[in-house]
């Protein structure tokens, strides 16, 4: 037997790559000869970096640059060839904002800007953003500014670039971005669709979560408007129109304006980056799984990604999970074949996440024991 392992990583428990090695031990222990091969995977969220550098046998990498708050911190991310693989939330992150001290109001994506800069002064001309997680709600005017882009306000005065700033942009000036971005592919790793503006776009649907309160979504969502209306106005462009606009808080229309990014499935870029499709030959069962098999696994996640890809070569594809929820079966239609946790009966999550290796390790012999 030749298996390919692409899972998740269960969040707070269990890593992508320590599966990787309980799965091939587990594997070993059932079947006297069989050959395992392990591939790291992430959807575009948290891991997304360390799972594409080691398929690909990149680097991790930093950069000085600023939170959301505008404190000086060190960000990594990924570089193999001349490609860079970038984690917005490694700086623009809303787990790098306390609390008490979130305000989408006055955070910026500046950071995120900066690691694009860092990229580019290591050669890198192939980008990939993940765009997942912010603390910020600023259309990405952060970002721009620090490629170089300027928001002037009604007296030509540049703005800063927070969500405060957002209603006092007047104009926008493109002249001094960084020459170099016009030499790059820029890939915005993005699996929400929200547009920039509404009741589905960025400020309602996400700045709650970063701290606005119903006053400060009015706020954001009045500024937003007249971002929008801007960017219309002197670029032509409609970001109400962008499907995945208002992902992280507007960086996705910023991305998308100002550096011509396109927009892609997270998990989809990541199997393009470490050559998934190719790894697939010869192999004669995939193993997959996530934290969670619910509804939201067939919208965009790691599992449906995966199926996807090994359903049209053939070969089927289980998926070991931490618990499995309502929705799960939609999976089937996706290529998974067989769907497993490693929960057993009257088990509490608490008790699971505590034990998710031993648990994980004996519901993987289990598995490949019925295999067998």
């Amino acid at each position: 037997m030749k298996f390919l392992f692409a899972s998740d990583s269960f969040k707070g428990s269990l890593t992508s790559s320590r599966i990787t090695e309980l799965l091939s031990m587990a594997a070993h222990e059932v079947f006297a000869d069989c050959e395992c091969i392990g591939l790291p995977v992430a959807d575009g969220g948290e891991g997304t970096v360390t799972a594409i550098v080691n398929a690909a046998h990149g680097s991790i990498v930093s950069a000085c640059v600023h939170d959301p708050l505008m404190n000086t911190i060190h960000a990594p991310y990924g570089v193999f060839e001349d490609k860079a693989i970038i984690e917005m939330a490694a700086a623009s992150g809303l787990v790098l904002v306390p609390e008490k001290q979130r305000n989408p109001l006055g955070t910026s994506t500046f950071g995120t800007g900066e690691l694009i800069l860092s990229a580019l002064d290591r050669g890198c001309r192939d980008i990939s953003v993940a765009i997942g997680g912010s603390a910020t709600n600023d259309g990405g005017m952060g970002c721009m500014r620090a490629l170089g882009v300027r928001f002037l306000d009604d007296k030509e005065n540049e703005l800063s670039g927070v969500g405060s700033d957002l209603a006092s942009v007047l104009r926008i000036d493109t002249s001094t971005i960084d020459k170099r971005v016009s030499e790059c592919r820029f890939t915005v790793m993005c699996d929400v669709t929200n547009p920039l503006c509404g009741r589905s776009g960025a400020t309602y649907t996400f700045a709650r979560q970063k701290g606005a309160n119903s006053k400060t979504l009015a706020i954001l969502e009045r500024g937003m408007q007249n971002y929008r209306d801007v960017i219309k106005r002197q670029f032509g462009v409609d970001c109400d129109a962008i499907r995945g606009a208002g992902a992280a808080g507007g960086l996705g229309a910023a991305l998308n304006v100002f550096c011509k990014g396109k927009m892609r499935s997270g998990i989809d870029t990541v199997l393009d980056l470490i050559g998934f499709d190719d790894r697939l030959n010869g192999i004669d069962m995939v193993i997959t799984g996530e934290g969670r098999a619910d509804h939201q696994s067939v919208c965009g996640k790691v599992m449906q990604g995966v199926g996807l890809r090994a359903k049209a070569h053939n070969i089927p594809v289980t998926a070991l999970c931490g618990s499995i929820g309502e929705g799960a079966g939609a999976l089937y239609d996706c290529g998974i074949t067989s769907l497993l946790t490693i929960m057993e009966d009257d088990m509490t999550i608490e008790y699971a996440m505590t034990n998710a290796e031993k648990l994980y390790y004996a519901a993987a012999v289990r598995m490949f024991r019925a295999m067998r």
